[in-house]
């Protein structure tokens, strides 16, 4: 075999390349576990080094090998002995295997494109468990994943089915600005629609207002998810709320963008950095979605062109609507509104990819067909 011949390594037995997209898939998979746990904290993924995060202790090298340390350890950590999460090993092993039918659905078509879906796949899983895990998808992935979709294709044209790289990055970016818009749309159309959502507490709960967040029981919300207007706003009825150098009793408490009201009172809500409220509702700003799920779509669009972000969003419905009804069947109505948006969004984009060619062929003539006018009147204008 001649080592530096390309066709020769392409010659080599499924299994060979299978065993190495595997092993890479866990490595791979070691340092999302990394993401997923210090991108919500925003913490470096690259500094401090990898370490345990109840004692603090570094770990070495030979005792950060995927799936071996965790089944050699037993699923605990060498100096504190506390359990490290058997998360951590699924993420491995899934993300092996997910490189592995990568490799075997896309490999046969284009080294390239099962790079791409490879990588593509890897920050949809990184973010699905931020997603479930806090309510957020971070900009790393978000505007990120636009950046890099932007980059794989001036590095890989042909993962859009051209040779040009100009063509390839305009189609990339095409994608990126539908996707974005079309989320972005849904966002605008909903909160017209829904106006606001009133939550109820079962008791006297606390709400810590910070400079950035609304803290509730269960999450925090970043207020650019809920104030998209001027005329968005929180209000309340406290029965006691804390400020840093005033309390109150029985007050009504209206926040928006730029004004809080506290009865006849009026504040400017940047000098009120922290403010905590005792309360037993709140009505707030409702929104189909939120800006991270814009971004997120247009991420997708950016690797998987414009079509893509049509069929994610009418799946991504159907999904949700469908586990919906499967929770209130079963009695869990609650859980259906704490379920994050960019997990359907995700599903669907992987149902995309491993789509049959001549479904998605089929799809992408019938979006054409319907495109058609808007062209004709864009070719008008010009």
């Amino acid at each position: 075999m001649n080592w530096m011949d390309l066709d020769d390594w392409r010659q080599l037995p499924w299994q060979f390349w299978s065993a190495c997209w595997f092993m890479l898939g866990c490595m791979v998979g070691s340092f999302l576990n990394v993401c997923v746990h210090r991108m919500p904290l925003g913490i470096s993924v690259i500094t401090p080094p990898s370490h345990c995060p109840k004692c603090q202790a570094m770990i070495p090298w030979y005792l950060n090998l995927p799936l071996v340390t965790w089944v050699c350890l037993r699923g605990r950590c060498r100096d504190c002995h506390q359990p490290i999460a058997v998360r951590y090993l699924a993420m491995e092993l899934g993300t092996g295997l997910m490189f592995v039918a990568c490799w075997h659905w896309f490999g046969p078509i284009s080294t390239a494109l099962a790079v791409t879906y490879a990588t593509v796949l890897s920050a949809l899983l990184v973010a699905t468990l931020i997603d479930f895990d806090h309510f957020i998808i971070p900009d790393e992935i978000t505007l990120g994943g636009i950046a890099a979709g932007l980059i794989y294709t001036l590095v890989f044209p042909s993962i859009h089915g051209v040779e040009g790289r100009f063509e390839a990055l305009s189609i990339s970016f095409t994608g990126a600005v539908v996707g974005w818009l079309l989320v972005y749309a849904i966002v605008r159309l909903g909160k017209l629609m829904f106006g606001s959502m009133k939550v109820e507490f079962s008791d006297c709960t606390l709400l810590v207002f910070t400079e950035s967040n609304l803290i509730l029981p269960e999450e925090a919300v970043p207020y650019e998810e809920l104030f998209y207007r001027k005329t968005d706003q929180i209000t309340l009825m406290a029965e006691k709320l804390e400020l840093a150098d005033r309390c109150y009793a029985g007050v009504r408490v209206r926040l928006s963008p730029g004004k809080l009201l506290i009865d006849g009172e009026t504040f400017d809500p940047e000098k009120i950095p922290h403010m905590e409220a005792w309360c037993r509702d709140i009505t707030l700003p409702r929104e189909a979605m939120g800006l991270g799920d814009v971004k997120f779509m247009g991420a997708i669009g950016a690797f998987l062109g414009w079509q893509s972000t049509f069929f994610s969003l009418m799946v991504s419905s159907m999904i949700g609507a469908i586990l919906g009804v499967g929770l209130i069947l079963i009695g869990r109505r609650e859980w259906s509104s704490r379920l994050p948006f960019g997990p359907y969004i995700a599903l669907a984009a992987v149902i995309w990819m491993f789509m049959p060619g001549d479904f998605r062929t089929l799809w992408n003539q019938q979006l054409g067909i319907l495109a058609s006018p808007l062209e004709n009147l864009l070719s008008a204008l010009k």
